[in-house]
């Protein structure tokens, strides 16, 4: 298998874990197969992310909009979530592996918030690389919550209005101290953002792949790598010699 090595560094990788009851069906097993083998996706990312010295990886776990799907396939994302934190705890720890959360989790199962509490709690101090769960996440209300946190600020005295600039709004994001994403990673085929950290992703370069998030491996991984370098990040400017 072909690997690179990276002409422009990412800092932050942002991946749209798409396709998994997709990949199930096809095989004929349950939509929850699909996703306890996406599970087993997620911890060998680390080992991706840090041969490849990407500091930040946040996975879009379940949206706010996930609620829709059927109870028992809801109930068993949260479970298998408890069961992961707690089966790959000594893996993340040894890693260095800080894991953190993006959305409000207040509205989930109270062992489910136990559990991931936990898990942040356990590795707040673990210095090698960032795992942002974004978990009950939606983009539309994570910039509403800034909007609101920062209106409460100005009413109680503590922020003047004229003051409320980009870094302001950063400050107010779940995301708060983290890289804005280099790369953004959407599998299966489906060629959208999904509300997924809409503010974050602003100047990310996108890359939508055909494969289904249980069969995203390393030479998938790579080819998405590849991709990325073909890239040239001009953030609105101009920085090559063919684009004068």
């Amino acid at each position: 298998m072909k690997e690179i090595t990276l002409n422009k560094p990412i800092e932050h990788l942002a991946i749209i874990m798409d396709g998994n009851g997709r990949w199930a069906k096809e095989r004929g097993l349950l939509r929850t197969q699909g996703h306890k083998v996406a599970f087993d996706r997620i911890i060998e990312l680390f080992d991706y992310c840090r041969d490849y010295d990407i500091k930040v990886l946040s996975l879009y776990a379940f949206s706010t909009e996930n609620w829709k799907r059927p109870k028992s396939e809801v109930s068993f994302l949260f479970k298998y979530l408890e069961i992961f934190f707690k089966r790959e705890i000594k893996k993340i720890m040894k890693d260095g592996t800080k894991i953190m959360v993006s959305g409000d989790i207040s509205k989930l199962p109270k062992k489910t918030q136990e559990t991931t509490l936990k898990a942040i709690e356990m590795t707040k101090d673990n210095p090698n690389i960032i795992l942002n769960i974004c978990l009950n996440y939606g983009g539309k209300e994570e910039l509403t919550r800034a909007a609101r946190l920062i209106a409460e600020e100005v009413k109680e005295g503590k922020l003047n209005i004229e003051d409320i600039n980009e870094q302001v709004m950063e400050n107010h994001l779940y995301t708060a101290g983290l890289p804005n994403v280099d790369l953004m990673i959407r599998t299966s085929g489906e060629i959208r953002t999904s509300n997924f950290l809409p503010w974050q992703i602003a100047y990310a370069e996108y890359v939508f792949t055909p494969v289904y998030f249980p069969d995203f491996k390393r030479k998938e991984f790579v080819d998405c790598l590849i991709e990325y370098n073909k890239r040239n990040r001009r953030y609105g400017g101009l920085n090559d010699e063919k684009n004068n």
